[in-house]
């Protein structure tokens, strides 16, 4: 008996979908990776100092650096002071602080009167700082460490600025503001003019050493 041909029946998953796919994702381009960080090169250590970076990125060499400070000169510039001059300014400046304190110790002033030991001190330091400076440049060739020895020293510690202002202070809170004044403005008037005294007094009493110091000079 023959076969009876089947027709086909509807699909149980229905029909095919009529709808477009989706088209795939764009794929990025893949970039090259980034070139390494330029290392900013270093010189090696020297025995003068640390490793200082070369190149576009290095900075200047600091002031003093180099062939000044193997001058003396540290490397900001300024100039080393020796220590034989440091010693010199110090064992004068204490000799001269040792002999003004034991002045106004011996001649103290009473409380509102004038202050005569320290007028003193100051004017007597001031003339002989005008002697000692025409003596150390206009007249020889002296010793390098007279000069910080006698003038920064000792007569630099014998002269003194803060018992001034104390005095002038203590002087007027005492009573007596008219002594004060007088003190204040009596002590800068004859310090300037016992400096100029001393110096011309010492230029005159040796005017021919001054007169073979400058023909050595030239």
């Amino acid at each position: 008996m023959a076969e009876t041909p089947k027709t086909p029946g509807p699909n149980p998953a229905g029909p095919p979908s009529s709808a477009p796919a989706a088209p795939p994702a764009p794929i990025a381009p893949v970039t090259s990776a980034a070139p390494p960080a330029q290392s900013t090169p270093v010189t090696a250590a020297t025995s003068s100092g640390p490793a200082t970076p070369s190149g576009p990125f290095a900075r200047a060499a600091p002031a003093g650096s180099g062939t000044a400070a193997r001058a003396g000169r540290r490397r900001d510039g300024t100039r080393r002071v020796p220590w034989t001059t440091l010693a010199a300014i110090s064992v004068g400046g204490t000799a001269g602080a040792l002999a003004r304190h034991g002045l106004t110790v011996t001649f103290p002033h009473p409380p509102g009167g004038f202050p005569w030991a320290t007028f003193a001190i100051n004017m007597t330091g001031c003339l002989l700082i005008g002697v000692l400076m025409v003596l150390v440049t206009e007249t020889r060739q002296a010793h390098p460490l007279l000069r910080p020895f006698f003038g920064i020293g000792m007569l630099g510690g014998f002269t003194t600025f803060s018992a001034y202002i104390a005095d002038i202070g203590g002087t007027a809170a005492a009573g007596a503001p008219q002594t004060a004044l007088v003190y204040m403005f009596a002590t800068v008037a004859a310090a300037v003019t016992a400096a100029h005294l001393g110096a011309a007094a010492t230029r005159l009493a040796t005017r021919p050493s001054r007169a073979d110091h400058r023909e050595r000079r030239s």
